[in-house]
């Protein structure tokens, strides 16, 4: 976002805070009457607590304070309802009803990461507008009636692509990333010193919601360096963060990522009584706060769906409120891993996080009402004293004719549309080649190609997924654990293509060391290595499908096995909604609809539908086009319910 735009939201923000920051003190949550085996029965409980909400509050001396058993705001007892939406990760237009729907709950805060890899794609080039215009969000979550609590990172985890880092900083192998390596202190130096001048003005002494930032992010299971935590708070705290500082970790490693300064809160996914007897020794006379109580999980490509029953979540989270406990919801909406954005896992494997990101949270990924959502506004609304706001009008999805796709390209004829092939002696993983000012490739896939004279066995090493061809003739196919394939002996001179994806790098543990993507060394074969290398890079970005506008498309008259791009036509109604698309017959690839990309499909599941959200179709025509890295299926269908 240009100076201008931030000019505006400061503005935006000062007309907020005139028009409706009253000297009125909302009901909340109680400090409730104990029974006779010291806890609480929430059914009784009435407000003693304060919910002061930033639509209501004009006093402003003292923000959120952690310093005995109980948080205070403006020096009255404190309770954080929190529920986690990431911004990112929702289509701007659906962000208001995604808050409104927190807020209808019964929750008071809203919390998000702020993912440094989507804002600083390529080296000192920042985003800060549409879906990326974090100031915009965490005004609108003040409008809503929300306190928010950020977390800047400059690692996130939140199952995106390494955590949330520029993969740019994989180009020097000698760089050590969360540490106090000096190439990586520089590099966040210089974020921070972008980022944070937006986050001033947002802050709780500044008459903005947020009252707590948090410190990086589980640190305690990375470990590297014992300095970096307080270099992290140091940076955050010199550049004019004055906000309660909190760091958050899982229950083994609260002590390794805490950091003298900043509140200790943890991450779990269930009650546990003796644990939290053990943090109170540990960090006495402060309050608790579970910074991610997870109420559902993220689900990776291949394996099991993943969801927590309604019954333990209800039962956890009135355990928290009798034991006067604060609390963060994760996720409360988990949205989508839109585009190339997500994460991956590695446990002695890389597997890939899905497209979506339900999360088995309280609002579906499509923003719907769950049976956790209901259970927990219930039992909320018997802690309040005044009635919860009416829940907002659910929205309505809707199914489209299936699409049948009439036009296709193969990849290969797709090439002239790209921009310039890199020229290389040897193969260049992705994120070092020389294109986008220098920051090389962060998503997508990377097409080598060079030429051969003679078959045998090839051998190379390859990140993700590599499909290895002659000329057009799919051979087989590489990954981390087929490092080596066969080819048959031919006569004249052929070419080698080898096109790797990019399936996610691994978002957590010390892996992300290591996730350069492509082609990583030499190619050979019969152990001679290759030369001579024309790499082409595939972003897929909306310049990309501009000029595809103009290509030669084929008209679709038989099935074709090999990567390609087809194009088809949704028709909407004057007034689109929601949709969920299905691809049966489809194995592998991306679906773009009028430029967008709407993220990853794969036969293996679990996922078996995409989220297409209303608000990015136009009434009438709207262009789909798949990239299908194996062969075609038939036809593309819409459905009103999601399959996850």
């Amino acid at each position: 976002m240009g100076s201008t735009c931030y000019i505006s939201c400061c503005l935006s923000w000062k007309r907020i805070m005139g028009i409706f920051f009253l000297p009125v003190i909302l009901s909340g949550f109680a400090s409730c009457p104990k029974r006779k085996d010291g806890k609480v029965n929430p059914s009784s409980c009435r407000s003693n607590w304060s919910h002061l909400s930033p639509l209501t509050l004009k006093k402003r001396s003292q923000g959120l304070v952690g310093k005995n058993e109980h948080f205070t705001l403006e020096g009255q007892k404190f309770l954080i309802f929190g529920g986690s939406i990431h911004y990112f990760r929702v289509p701007m237009e659906y962000w208001r009803d995604r808050l409104l729907k927190l807020k209808a709950c019964g929750f008071n805060t809203v919390t998000t990461y702020i993912p440094w890899n989507l804002h600083e794609p390529e080296r000192g080039q920042f985003y800060f507008s549409g879906n990326l215009n974090m100031e915009a969000f965490v005004l609108m979550a003040a409008e809503v009636g929300l306190w928010v609590i950020l977390r800047p990172g400059p690692y996130i985890c939140a199952e995106v692509d390494l955590g949330g880092l520029p993969s740019w900083l994989l180009q020097d192998p000698k760089l050590k990333l969360r540490t106090t390596d000096k190439g990586f202190v520089e590099a966040v130096d210089k974020y921070f010193d972008h980022l944070i001048p937006r986050m001033i003005p947002l802050q709780y002494h500044h008459g903005g919601p947020v009252i707590a930032v948090q410190v990086e992010n589980e640190y305690g299971s990375f470990d590297k360096d014992a300095k970096y935590m307080s270099y992290v708070k140091e940076a955050l705290m010199k550049r004019g963060i004055v906000e309660l500082l909190l760091t958050s970790d899982n229950e083994k490693e609260i002590q390794k990522g805490s950091v003298k300064g900043a509140l200790t809160t943890v991450n779990m996914n269930s009650f546990k009584e003796s644990f939290f007897i053990s943090f109170r020794q540990m960090q006495k006379n402060k309050p608790i706060l579970i910074m991610e109580y997870w109420i559902g999980w993220f689900d990776s490509w291949g394996k099991k769906h993943h969801f927590k029953t309604v019954n333990e979540v209800e039962q956890t989270v009135s355990e928290l409120i009798n034991h006067e406990i604060s609390f963060n919801i994760y996720m409360f909406h988990g949205g989508t891993n839109f585009g190339f954005i997500n994460g991956a896992v590695y446990f002695g494997k890389h597997i890939g996080v899905v497209t979506s990101y339900d999360y088995d949270a309280v609002l579906t990924e499509a923003g719907d009402y769950t049976e956790k959502y209901f259970k927990l506004r219930k039992l909320f609304a018997s802690l309040s004293a005044k009635p919860l706001p009416l829940l907002p009008q659910h929205t309505s999805k809707t199914v489209y004719p299936s699409v049948r796709p009439s036009f296709f390209l193969p990849l290969w004829e797709v090439l002239r549309y790209l921009n310039e092939p890199v020229k290389s002696h040897i193969p260049v993983n992705m994120e070092n080649l020389p294109i986008n000012n220098g920051s090389g490739q962060s998503f997508g896939f990377v097409l080598y190609e060079t030429s051969i004279c003679s078959g045998g066995h090839l051998q190379a090493r390859v990140h993700d997924f590599g499909q290895v061809f002659l000329n057009d003739t799919v051979l087989g196919v590489l990954n981390e654990n087929v490092k080596e394939l066969y080819i048959p002996e031919f006569t004249k001179c052929q070419l080698l293509r080898i096109l790797v994806e990019n399936q996610g790098r691994v978002n957590f543990s010390w892996k992300i060391q290591d996730e350069r993507k492509g082609l990583i060394g030499p190619v050979r074969i019969n152990n001679i290595s290759l030369e001579g290398f024309t790499i082409y890079s595939l972003e897929m970005k909306t310049s990309f499908f501009q000029r595809l506008r103009f290509a030669n498309w084929r008209p679709v008259t038989v099935r074709y096995l090999g990567p390609a791009f087809y194009q088809g036509t949704l028709k909407a109604d004057s007034s689109p909604r929601d949709t969920f698309l299905r691809l049966p017959g489809w194995v592998s690839g991306f679906v773009f609809i009028n430029g967008r990309n709407l993220g990853r499909y794969w036969n293996i599941g679990p996922q078996e539908t995409l989220y297409l959200p209303g608000v990015w179709l136009h009434p009438g025509n709207n262009e789909i086009i798949l990239f299908e890295k194996i062969t075609s299926g038939s036809h593309i269908y819409s459905t009103d319910f999601p399959k996850l």
